[in-house]
């Protein structure tokens, strides 16, 4: 796991002691920025760990910008991705979440979703079966 700390580092730290899991050894340290700046700086820091690691895959969830942009640095390095939350639809191209679910199930090799329409929304998008894996459940 590497977090971006796009929203706060308050809010990882919250989240992996809420979660009882150790903190990650590593940390991109993006923070807050404009949309683009922070893209663009995902995209170089987390290609620097990705060439380093070299993973077989990496897993990206939900829709804000680290994930679209965790998702291009490893697609464009040949490695696979796998979406989790994926399907997720608004239809609302003005709001940049939608763009991020949007472009990152577009370039995702395998995508999990979580309910019917998530799953009907990338049929209608022309996903072909053997990327999709069917409502994943989420039990705390």
């Amino acid at each position: 796991m590497i977090p971006t700390n796009e929203k706060t580092i308050h809010m990882s730290d919250a989240f992996f002691q809420d979660l009882g899991i150790p903190q990650p050894h590593l940390h991109l340290g993006v923070g807050s920025a404009s949309h683009g700046e922070q893209t663009g700086k995902v995209i170089i820091e987390h290609e620097k760990v990705l060439l380093k690691e070299m993973p077989d895959m990496i897993v990206v969830a939900g829709d804000v910008n680290s994930t679209m942009a965790s998702a291009l640095a490893a697609t464009k390095i040949k490695i696979k991705v796998a979406h989790l939350e994926a399907g997720l639809r608004s239809f609302d191209r003005t709001m940049h979440e939608e763009i991020n679910r949007v472009v990152t199930d577009a370039l995702a090799d395998l995508l999990w979703t979580h309910s019917p329409d998530a799953d009907e929304n990338l049929l209608r998008e022309g996903i072909p079966a053997e990327k999709r894996r069917s409502r994943i459940s989420y039990h705390a």
